[in-house]
């Protein structure tokens, strides 16, 4: 009883947040340029597609656990390592002008 509702419920939702993340994860490597992955010392635009790219088609044809597994690591491994620097390369994702501790209306002092 427990693993049919397993089998129905929680695998399937599994499988779709995996495909969810590939996707995210091939979106993103599209929009990237391709001389960031260079400047950034990573693997080519090329590269980081094609997997990403076999890794959605698995995800939403295949459903073969091993290599969505193998997928799931390619796809962490962009978001947790490459992303970040193809960010830091482009210019992406810092904050223009102030500090941390800036509110809406200039600098928060603490009270002071």
């Amino acid at each position: 009883m427990l693993m049919e509702g397993f089998d129905r419920g929680v695998i399937p939702m599994l499988g779709l947040a995996m495909l969810a993340l590939a996707v995210v994860a091939f979106v993103f490597a599209l929009l990237a340029r391709e001389d960031a992955y260079r400047a950034a010392d990573k693997q080519s635009k090329t590269f980081w597609l094609v997997i990403l790219g076999i890794t959605v088609l698995v995800d939403f044809f295949l459903g073969m656990l091993f290599l969505q597994i193998a997928g799931l690591v390619a796809t962490i491994v962009f978001f947790v390592d490459v992303r970040p620097a193809l960010k830091q390369v482009s210019g992406g994702g810092r904050r223009r002008g102030g500090s941390s501790s800036d509110g809406p209306y200039g600098p928060y002092n603490g009270g002071r």
